[in-house]
């Protein structure tokens, strides 16, 4: 009798080309730098068999994801109502909608963005100093993959993650000085508009508008900023993977470019970027505590 162990080989030599990944601290960015012409084994979802598509993607180009408009919010009372109708039917159906006129300048938008990508884009000695993933201690962290060590395929990306809040106030030497202010900046904002977020929400359950707000739902911000570099074989890799949030809300910021898709109704449904447009996620921790009245779905 031959007992094969055709796998065993290949899981020992992924697992040190996992680790010496991680070593080099230079991420996805590092190897295109390098000059890969095949991207490693590591990233490669199709020979992982990461690459089912349990869903079709809608060639429905009249499917679109809520887009709700904020002019006008504090001016009528009447406005404020609608908006709250439509954040309630949208969280119903779709657990996704985009925001419109929600008050944070596009400029301030478009910096943050080319800040994360100054970050990501500079000389690698200089991103080291932040490498690394103690998510429990550290306010800031440069990595690729979270679950570099776990997952049987990881993604395409490099992601800068700022923790933030009432309990971890923001160190501002922590930050990398290429996108130190705006950081900050974006963040205050974020924490103001995702307050305003959970009014709406309130009371679309029915509840004081201040609910969700005093039982600290918008007590701290956990950013991920993520870069997606070229990849020499983009057919082989993704750059995220289909997940539910596990926050109470996300508020995402999508560059022109795009990719992010939603499930809804069985099919994925392709997230047009708008111009100054925030995404809003209903995450799994309301959906529970709205006793599953509003949806999470996968995106």
């Amino acid at each position: 009798m031959v007992v094969t162990t055709a796998g065993a080989g290949g899981d020992i030599r992924l697992k040190n080309e996992v680790t010496a990944f991680d070593e080099s601290k230079a991420g996805v960015k590092g190897l295109v730098d390098a000059g890969v012409s095949n991207i490693p084994l590591m990233f490669n979802h199709k020979q992982n068999n990461k690459l089912e598509e349990y869903f079709p993607v809608s060639t429905n180009s009249n499917i679109e994801i809520p887009l709700i408009d904020l002019a006008g919010l504090n001016e009528d009372a009447s406005v404020r109502s609608k908006i709250i109708d439509e954040v309630r039917n949208s969280s119903e159906k779709w657990g996704f909608f985009q925001l419109i006129n929600h008050g944070v300048e596009t400029s301030v938008l478009g910096e943050m963005i080319n800040g994360i990508r100054k970050f990501h884009e500079q000389d690698v000695e200089a991103k080291k100093e932040y490498y690394t993933r103690d998510y429990n201690t550290k306010n800031v962290l440069y990595n690729s993959n979270y679950n570099l060590h776990q997952a049987s395929a990881v993604c395409w990306r490099d992601t800068l993650t700022f923790i933030t809040g009432v309990y971890r106030p923001p160190k501002p030497q922590e930050l990398p000085p290429t996108c130190r202010d705006i950081m900050i900046k974006y963040t205050d904002k974020m924490m103001k508009l995702g307050k305003t977020i959970y009014e709406f929400l309130s009371e679309a359950l029915g509840l004081n508008p201040n609910y969700l707000n005093d039982i600290g739902c918008a007590d701290g911000i956990f950013a991920p900023c993520h870069y997606h570099p070229a990849c020499p074989e983009p057919d082989l890799t993704m750059g995220a993977t289909a997940h539910a949030d596990v926050s109470f809300i996300t508020i995402l910021l999508q560059d022109k470019i795009g990719g992010l898709q939603v499930l809804h109704e069985n099919q994925w449904i392709d997230v047009t970027p708008v111009p100054g447009a925030l995404i809003v996620n209903i995450g799994d921790l309301l959906q529970v505590n709205s006793a599953y009245y509003f949806l999470n779905h996968d995106n």
